[in-house]
């Protein structure tokens, strides 16, 4: 769908925003707006925690409206710490987080909240601006301003406050303002219904393949095997010739790294952070480190051992691979890793990667992660003591080369929808763009669509 112009513009003199409709002006934010921020209330004092009031902090930051948050403070709280509340119907806004590299969340607040000390509310002076307009407006903005606003040389990802409040922003009249904002709303409702769709498509394959994993590894690819029972209710009736067995016994667990105390330290091995292990059992190889960095500190593996993420969200997104490719053979990744290398004899490395893939590997690991909230982990003692149903080694290579077969067109529909959700974010947000710049007249779309 294509829209009007309008009928004529004014340059900006700013890079990011262009051109502008001649009737609009150029305000620094902090013209529009006060700022307040937040803080932590002490862990240690109960008194402070569990209450009535919202407590925002990034992690809540997953909607365009904040209606409830994950954590709940106090009034004492309030009232005996630097923490705050802020009205309802505002912007909120992450300024501190991992996520600044990508992003930045923006969001209204539907009701008082207090805030983390790693967000910002903008209080909008709602005499002169339309609080929905300068949301999206930042929203809109976002690549452009994330470069801008970012606090150059620091070690934890930050925005600089005065960077916000002085950025200069295009501004037409309230009422325009109020157009564009409704326009907004309705055609980015219709683009959000279509990107939800787009991810439940996207999680019904996910658990299809799932599915073609765990039953292949506990079921077999013959239909009219005979059967036995495991003896384990979560796996249940397995092939006659399948053992069942203990993975300490088919596995060697986080191998030592003495076993390569003969490569020079100043040699160059993989490096595998957290955020270079995809959930599909991908690795991104780019980063690599010397020996000498890596070797306290972090894990070992090598080409064809298993890893997979041992903490919370990261092994209940499925973050794990069948290690190969390595420079040198050789790898290391965070401490936050599981390594398991398989014993020949017994287990053929790909069966063993399609086995912790598995529901019946996944769901009772997952129920058993110990330790509190966001730091909950998986325990190895409880891997080591799983059963994995175990068919002969020429059956697991069959099995193997079948999951891969039956997920690689699985995998080819998740990408179509992918690559779709991807196309519908970005119209999302070169519509917001364009109509935030005026580079797009909406003003009488509303009407139109009123008719």
């Amino acid at each position: 769908m294509s829209f009007p112009k309008y009928l004529a513009y004014k340059d900006s003199g700013v890079e990011w925003i262009g051109e502008i409709p001649t009737k609009w002006r150029l305000v620094p934010l902090k013209s529009a707006a006060r700022f307040v921020g937040g803080g932590t209330p002490s862990k240690d004092n109960l008194q402070y925690w569990n209450g009535s009031i919202p407590w925002v902090s990034p992690k809540d930051m997953k909607s365009d409206v904040i209606v409830d948050t994950e954590d709940h403070i106090t009034d004492k709280a309030i009232s005996e710490t630097a923490t705050q509340i802020v009205p309802s119907g505002n912007v909120l806004l992450v300024v501190r987080s991992g996520i600044l590299r990508h992003t930045i969340p923006v969001a209204i607040n539907a009701m008082e909240v207090a805030l983390n000390q790693d967000m910002k509310c903008i209080i909008i002076n709602h005499k002169l601006y339309d609080v929905h307009y300068i949301f999206r407006l930042i929203q809109g903005a976002n690549s452009a301003l994330l470069p801008l606003w970012s606090k150059q040389g620091a070690t934890v990802e930050s925005l600089e406050f005065d960077y916000i409040s002085n950025t200069v922003f295009p501004l037409p009249p309230l009422s325009e303002q109020q157009e564009i904002a409704s326009f907004l709303d309705r055609e980015c409702g219709k683009i959000d219904t279509l990107i939800a769709e787009q991810e439940r498509l996207i999680a019904l394959l996910a658990e299809k393949r799932q599915a073609v994993i765990s039953h292949a590894v506990t079921k077999g690819l013959n239909p009219n095997a005979p059967m036995k029972d495991s003896g384990t209710p979560l796996i249940g009736m397995v092939p006659n010739r399948w053992k069942c067995c203990r993975l300490r016994f088919v596995a060697e667990f986080n191998p030592s790294k003495t076993e390569i105390s003969n490569f020079p330290f100043t040699e160059e091995v993989s490096f595998l952070p957290m955020e270079s292990i995809g959930n599909d059992g991908s690795i991104d190889l780019s980063q690599q480190r010397k020996i000498s960095d890596v070797l306290n500190g972090y894990t070992y593996f090598r080409d064809e051992d298993v890893i997979f993420a041992k903490i919370t969200p990261c092994f209940e997104n499925g973050k794990g691979a069948l290690v190969k490719g390595l420079l040198k053979g050789i790898g290391f990744g965070t401490t936050e890793l599981v390594v398991a290398r398989a014993i020949s004899s017994y287990v053929i490395p790909d069966y063993l990667f399609l086995f912790f893939q598995s529901y019946v590997f996944r769901q009772p690991t997952e129920a058993s992660m110990y330790g509190a909230g966001g730091q909950k982990r998986v325990s190895e003692q409880f891997v080591r003591n799983f059963t994995i149903p175990l068919p002969p080694l020429p059956e697991q290579q069959a099995i193997a080369n079948w999951v891969q077969h039956e997920c690689g067109k699985i995998d080819a529909l998740i990408s179509e929808q992918k690559n779709m959700f991807s196309l519908l974010k970005e119209r999302r947000a070169a519509l917001i763009s364009a109509a935030v710049t005026g580079k797009i007249d909406v003003r009488n779309q509303n009407k139109d669509n009123a008719a």
